[in-house]
């Protein structure tokens, strides 16, 4: 046989796209030819390929006079990384002759060193529930990233160490176990109970700024913090994440997947809310994606998750501004050159600042020593669109020393989540009658609060009045509704009463820069 095919695939930015590898091989004066738009780490392919078939004990195909032509369809894809090297060995000693296996229903992944050990590879999960989709019925991936494969069930996977053993595998019949690879059990998903690094127990005092990340993280409302330094803003918002209810097994393998991509994954995969902290240095490119060729950002990774952005006013102003759409959208289009692309980001954004660059503006102990000009610079870097997109601005004020030792142990996360978990509930329950995919009141549009939510007279009386004097545009005031909501929901009330939209308000700033 001098012909055969086999599967394979690789992500394109957040997708999988099955990969068909073809290996021909034709008499003549030794040549290796990789077709099908290929980059340096696919085309360097064949001699990671030469070596780990010579170090498996057959012999090199740079030691054979003949035309080898691998050919990587579909051919108008671009095809990067060292992800079908294991595909490529394996359809070249199939056409040579030296091993013979049925190759319809299996896909190959992974890297292979030079004595033909099978390397981890990056985007394995959706590659793997690309192939369930398709009908493959196995799939062969390194043994590092077996445990995050078998997230997805319908596929039979083997966790590959090496050429010899798959080789042995696929030459072996059923009836001879002994050189068989077992197939990987699914990975089951534990989710983290207690024990968190940073826990509300551990906050003293705070309880304005505790109450409000209780509201965001039961309706999914984005947040900012301001206050002088070392107030406790940064350790809030670590905690925020233990607060949160548990991800579905669904949105367990859309944060993994993303992760895998990415090639950041730590572990099996992603079972809890992520979060992601950026250094108030990062590009604007970095946080929302791009690049010459597309990649996801800080807001895609923080998918499903948090976005904390620390001393938010001392990020590049174009950095702040690129978050227009991610906040308003929960997606981020990106379009370059090399091609456009759309990626996820549903976060939670949680901003901390201080008031001013020294951060003692409006502190009755301490002296601003900030200039004006400054100190405008410094405002002005939060913009209008920016601070109408942020549905909570809350003080995080210095707090007494006798608080800070006080004995009493405050409300544990547990409880909070506890809350929060039954808020989300109850609006997955509202949300069921729209007939849209939705679950928490922050992704309400217009059309949804005008069809859910029903306001009585005093209620919009006070709305109103109170969004004439603040100067409240259209989509500050619908963020207003939709915070009460969320407020109403944790009081497991069905209508929206006076005091939550009260309070609502009081999360909007006075000014357009007061904050």
């Amino acid at each position: 046989m001098s012909f055969a095919r086999v599967y394979s695939a690789q992500t394109t930015l957040l997708s999988a796209e099955p990969i068909t590898v073809e290996v021909d091989l034709a008499k003549g004066l030794h040549s290796f030819t990789v077709v099908g738009l290929p980059d340096k780490a696919v085309e360097e392919s064949r001699d990671r390929m030469a070596a780990a078939i010579k170090n498996s004990g057959f012999k090199s195909p740079k030691q054979k006079n003949q035309k080898i032509t691998v050919a990587l369809a579909p051919a108008d894809i671009k095809k990067e990384g060292p992800i079908f090297d294991l595909a490529i060995a394996l359809a070249y000693l199939q056409a040579a002759g030296e091993i013979h296996f049925d190759a319809g229903g299996k896909l190959f992944l992974g890297e292979l060193s030079l004595d033909g050990e099978v390397r981890r590879v990056n985007g394995v999960l959706p590659l793997v529930r690309m192939a369930r989709d398709q009908g493959f019925k196995e799939a062969y991936v390194p043994t590092e990233n077996v445990r995050e494969a078998a997230l997805i069930g319908d596929v039979a996977v083997y966790g590959v160490k090496n050429l010899d053993q798959i080789i042995a595998h696929l030459n072996s019949s059923p009836s001879s176990p002994a050189r068989r690879i077992r197939v990987q059990q699914k990975t089951s998903v534990t989710q983290k109970e207690g024990g968190y690094d940073v826990d509300f127990s551990d906050i003293k005092g705070q309880e304005t700024a505790k109450r409000g990340l209780e509201i965001a993280a039961a309706g999914g409302h984005n947040i900012a913090m301001f206050g002088p330094p070392g107030t406790g803003k940064t350790m809030l918002a670590r905690a925020f994440c233990h607060i949160l209810p548990p991800l579905s097994f669904e949105k367990i393998l859309d944060v993994t997947a993303i992760h895998s991509v990415a090639g950041i994954l730590k572990g099996d995969m992603v079972a809890e809310p992520p979060i992601r902290s950026p250094h108030h240095t990062a590009s604007y490119v970095s946080l929302v994606g791009g690049g010459t060729i597309p990649k996801p950002g800080e807001v895609t990774l923080a998918h499903h998750g948090v976005l904390f952005l620390d001393e938010f006013a001392e990020f590049d102003r174009r950095a702040i501004d690129a978050l227009r759409q991610p906040l308003e959208e929960r997606t981020v289009s990106v379009s370059r050159a090399g091609g456009r692309a759309e990626f996820p980001a549903g976060f939670i954004l949680i901003a901390a600042m201080n008031p001013c660059p020294c951060g003692n503006f409006g502190s009755k102990d301490k002296e601003c020593v900030c200039g004006p000009g400054a100190f405008k610079r410094y405002r002005d870097k939060i913009s209008g669109p920016i601070i109408d997109r942020i549905d909570m601005w809350l003080e995080v004020p210095r707090i007494p020393h006798s608080t800070m030792s006080s004995a009493t142990i405050p409300e544990g996360s547990a409880a909070v989540r506890a809350r929060v978990a039954r808020a989300r509930t109850l609006q997955r329950a509202r949300f069921e009658t729209t007939g849209r995919h939705i679950e928490i009141n922050s992704d309400m549009s217009a059309r949804d609060i005008g069809k859910l939510i029903k306001l009585n007279d005093n209620v919009t009386g006070i709305l109103n009045s109170s969004a004439e004097r603040l100067g409240l545009s259209g989509r500050a005031y619908h963020r207003v509704i939709k915070l009460a909501r969320t407020i109403a929901d944790l009081d497991n009330a069905e209508q929206i009463e006076q005091k939550h939209i009260i309070e609502a308000i009081q999360y909007r700033p006075r000014q357009l820069q007061e904050f």
